[in-house]
């Protein structure tokens, strides 16, 4: 998995859990349907906001979910996924820049790459990668051939780049390879009038996923010598910085032009997600906005003014029969017991395996593995990714994780 929208389930309302979850899914049945089970592999994070641009410009349709079988990345539970042209057009975006990935570690020569029989056969995968991406490409509309210029003359460029050469100039082509992307999505949605603005955001977004990694990057790079852009350049942490944030703003401002039918998963992973992406990646910290969801789906303070008089007479007589049963009391019937519907002991310990090898015991809630039941992780705390605020009254800007971008109501 590779991405810089890695956005902590614990931020996301429970619907847009699902919904983030559903696209990822299709994203991998999408590649697994095309171009078989290996392909999964490059399934990864920031390919499927494609499929979400899509799917927030058209409309949810009850024809775009189907349920899926149970999967050890879900705890062998089933799940309704995305599905059709936008999980498509995810899948063949993610195969060429995966491919693109590929020989950009072959030209570094990163470890068992650096032997030529290993770099060799990561080149053949990589161009199948690139044919295979091609092909649905070719049946959405969508001309792969876009990406690959981009990825060949990446190379070109970064074999030129020197001190002083301009940062944005090593970019470019990323940059390119994702505002085709993105534009795309509106006429797989039927709304040409959004591919300027779309374009607009996936270039800046292209331009992000650059820089981040070049940031995440940079020591590693150093310690092994291979090629980094800021090393290459000249370029220090505070001008990447201004870059990234640049971007954000830019990202921001494109999308309002964009007719969303259903934008707030756009709005939660391009406006909320990235710019977190940019704070970890330089090591800073930002409010998680994660807030309290009020009963529009909205985010921030309770309705309603918390230092108020309690509803009613707090001084009046309890309601009912003070001296009944209390409920659930020694007095009360115990509630009925669920029926048990429990795995074997075989099939519960290939659960276990699968959700101790994807870490779901570790963060956040899972399905005991014989049980069935509902168990909290040990570690409940993904450090500032799960802390609350106050979007509306801490910060002074309006929104603490936009600043004057959106209201308290985004």
């Amino acid at each position: 998995m590779f991405g810089i929208v890695r956005p902590c389930t614990h931020r996301l309302s429970e619907g847009l859990r699902i919904e983030w979850m559903a696209h990822l899914c299709g994203l991998c049945l999408a590649l697994r349907a095309d171009h078989g089970q290996f392909a999964r592999i490059v399934t990864n994070y920031d390919g499927l906001i494609v499929s979400v641009l899509t799917e927030a410009q058209a409309g949810a349709l009850p024809a775009g979910r189907r349920t899926a079988g149970p999967c050890p990345l879900r705890a062998m539970r089933t799940a309704p996924v995305a599905m059709g042209e936008g999980a498509r057009l995810a899948a063949a975006v993610s195969l060429v820049l995966a491919s693109a990935k590929v020989r950009d570690h072959v030209a570094d020569r990163d470890g068992l790459l650096a032997r030529r029989p290993v770099a060799a056969a990561a080149r053949r995968v990589a161009a199948g990668w690139d044919r295979a991406g091609a092909r649905t490409g070719a049946a959405l509309g969508f001309d792969t051939a876009l990406l690959v210029d981009a990825v060949d003359r990446q190379t070109g460029i970064e074999t030129l780049a020197g001190p002083g050469t301009p940062l944005l100039t090593v970019t470019e082509p990323t940059e390119t390879a994702t505002a085709a992307a993105f534009a795309h999505t509106a006429v797989l949605a039927g709304k040409p009038q959004n591919a300027a603005p779309l374009a607009e955001a996936g270039r800046l977004f292209g331009r992000l996923a650059h820089l981040l990694d070049a940031v995440e990057d940079r020591e590693a790079d150093a310690a092994s010598g291979a090629w980094n852009p800021l090393t290459v350049t000249g370029t220090s942490l505070t001008e990447a910085r201004r870059l990234c944030d640049d971007a954000l703003h830019g990202v921001r401002l494109a999308l309002r032009e964009v007719g969303f039918t259903d934008g707030q998963l756009v709005h939660v992973l391009l406006a909320h997600e990235l710019r977190r992406s940019v704070d970890r990646a330089f090591g800073t910290s930002s409010c998680s906005h994660q807030g309290l969801q009020v009963p529009d789906g909205s985010f921030g303070p309770p309705p309603g003014n918390p230092y108020g008089p309690t509803p009613g007479n707090p001084y009046g007589p309890t309601p009912g029969n003070p001296y009944g049963p209390t409920p659930g009391g020694p007095a009360a019937p115990p509630p009925p017991r669920p029926p048990r519907d429990r795995r074997g002991l075989i099939a519960g310990c290939l659960v276990w395996a699968g959700l101790a090898c994807t870490c779901q015991m570790c963060c956040g809630s899972y399905e005991d593995p014989w049980s069935r039941e509902r168990r909290e992780a040990p570690c409940q705390d993904c450090g500032d990714c799960c802390e609350a605020c106050d979007c509306c009254g801490q910060c002074g800007e309006g929104c603490c994780c936009c600043g004057d971008s959106c209201g308290c109501d985004c």
